[in-house]
């Protein structure tokens, strides 16, 4: 590591923590040339590789913001979708791999927001899975019950709308 201030080739490190919730490393270093001491921060990089073939750093707040449209209007929390964007960042580095694919970034949100929220989740199905017409939307609803019903979990009664 080179120091910030002399630009020499080497740095001693003196203190190490862990930072951003355990996903990267904040080391305190100080040159041996000058004296100065600065920080760094380390993490794995995990590279998300687009349709286009354009290949860019995995980003959580990306995923937030389009979670966050797809949960516009509905009663979910910042900190459900912070929990989500974390559970899904997990997701995809547990693959061990240092490149992604994009779609596969998408499917790691599909479960976590279907369990948070269905309407947000047929909202982000709907684009992310390209629905073209209300059999879509249908089969996606279906499979949705049949899930609910396996897992034995009651529906929810339909919320009055004011008029």
């Amino acid at each position: 590591m080179h120091c910030p201030f002399c630009r020499h080739t080497d740095s001693r490190v003196i203190d190490s923590r862990t930072a951003d919730d355990g996903t990267a490393i904040r080391r305190r270093r100080q040159c041996p040339e000058c004296g100065r001491r600065f920080t760094t921060l380390e993490s794995a990089s995990l590279a998300v590789v687009k349709r286009s073939g354009a290949s860019e750093p995995f980003s959580r707040q990306k995923v937030l913001v389009g979670v966050r449209k797809a949960c516009q209007g509905r009663p979910v929390t910042e900190d459900q979708l912070a929990l989500l964007a974390q559970r899904v960042e997990e997701t995809v580095r547990s693959t061990g791999s240092a490149e992604i694919d994009a779609h596969e970034v998408g499917l790691a949100v599909l479960e976590p927001l279907r369990e948070l929220d269905e309407v947000a989740y047929l909202r982000f199905a709907s684009v992310y899975r390209a629905f073209d017409s209300l059999e879509d939307f249908e089969a996606a609803i279906t499979l949705l019950r049949a899930e609910r019903d396996a897992a034995g979990i009651p529906a929810r009664m339909p919320s009055a709308h004011p008029s």
